[in-house]
């Protein structure tokens, strides 16, 4: 009995650790391991839900309405106003909302006409906030995506091959980290911003690849010298094979937190782009927009700055916990540390043993 009350000692601690961990991933493949880590991760489930929310409630409330290379898509939302229209103001344009109940001195739970209040011309705020979060949300996608992409293949291509290959990807990459991003994202901006925000993304995207392109590339190097590619190149595989096939499914862990990192920076890029007036242009609208024009009614109308403020913090906070949940799920290193109890039972299994 003195033996089991006895402290642990700290390398029956690692093998209690590694027994419970082997226990739990036996027999499962490595999708089901990542999906399984990345469950246990409540930060990223959770903002993976609130995500969600939030895209289907701007998508589907006041409809879809893009231009895309001419080509309009258009459908009507649930909500009773669009962005563009121009109601009779109600209570002095304040918010309808209230959450506060009548028994605790409120007006009760309701969400009226205007919940998040009209603007200074009397359009619905939360209609317009609604479409701000649609345009923001599409800018944030294409910019990972693209980035993503030409990040990946440039870092890839560069890792694989080195020499002057190497050099040629590197130092141009170079170049474009030199000029700040903002300085790009404004003068690109000006002169993009009009036609829509499909057009402003994919220009945003093709210039914020390079951080993602020097991490592929750094594991590229590692995992080119591994067994498994020099197994695959005795097989008669072909390069491109090699490093679409064999490399990238291994650096797949570092892609998508990376790209879940670009699309956080990318919402917030274009909220700082619009609010100085270089993004998103008239007649339509984003998040920062929204911000930069309602900015000389702070001190009258408050409500203008509360819920687009509060969309860009909510989307931002939410991608960077799905990335951390990712981060975790990928990487190996990253385990839950079983509780006292776990790791008790686990030793004295191993002592009877």
């Amino acid at each position: 009995m003195s033996n089991l009350s006895a402290p642990v000692p700290s390398g029956g601690v690692t093998d209690a650790e590694n027994n419970i961990e082997n226990k739990e991933v036996e027999g499962l493949s490595q999708g089901q391991i990542v999906r399984r880590r990345f469950f246990r991760h409540r930060g990223a489930v959770v903002s993976m839900i609130t995500l969600a929310f939030i895209v289907v409630l701007a998508f589907s409330a006041v409809g879809f309405d893009f231009s895309v290379f001419g080509v309009q898509i258009k459908t009507p939302g649930w909500w009773q106003w669009t962005w563009t229209e121009i109601p009779t103001a109600q209570n002095g344009g304040r918010p309808t909302l209230s959450l506060v109940p009548e028994w605790m001195g409120g007006d009760g739970i309701r969400f009226g006409d205007h919940p998040f209040g009209q603007d200074e011309i009397g359009r619905d705020i939360f209609a317009v906030v609604m479409r701000g979060t649609q345009q923001s949300i599409v800018i944030m996608v294409i910019v990972g995506l693209i980035a993503t992409t030409i990040g990946t293949v440039i870092g890839a291509v560069s890792g694989y091959y080195r020499g002057w290959v190497d050099s040629v990807l590197m130092r141009f990459t170079d170049v474009i980290i030199t000029i700040p991003l903002i300085v790009i994202g404004a003068v690109l901006g000006l002169a993009f911003g009009k036609l829509g925000a499909f057009v402003l993304a994919i220009i945003i995207g093709l210039f914020t690849w390079t951080g993602l392109a020097r991490l592929v590339r750094g594991e590229v190097l590692s995992l080119r010298e591994r067994e498994f590619v020099d197994a695959a190149r005795v097989a008669g595989a072909s390069d491109r094979r090699i490093i679409f096939k064999h490399i990238l499914p291994n650096a797949i862990g570092v892609i998508i937190v990376n790209t879940t990192l670009l699309m956080a920076a990318a919402i917030l890029l274009e909220t700082a782009l619009s609010f100085l007036g270089y993004g998103v242009q008239s007649p339509d609208t984003s998040l920062g927009k929204i911000i930069s024009e309602n900015q000389s009614a702070f001190a009258t109308r408050p409500w203008l700055f509360w819920w687009p403020g509060v969309f860009i913090i909510a989307i931002a906070l939410c991608i960077n916990f799905i990335g951390d949940g990712l981060r975790d799920a990928f990487d190996p290193r990253q385990r839950r540390m079983p509780s006292a109890r776990a790791l008790a039972r686990a030793d004295r299994a191993s002592k009877v043993s």
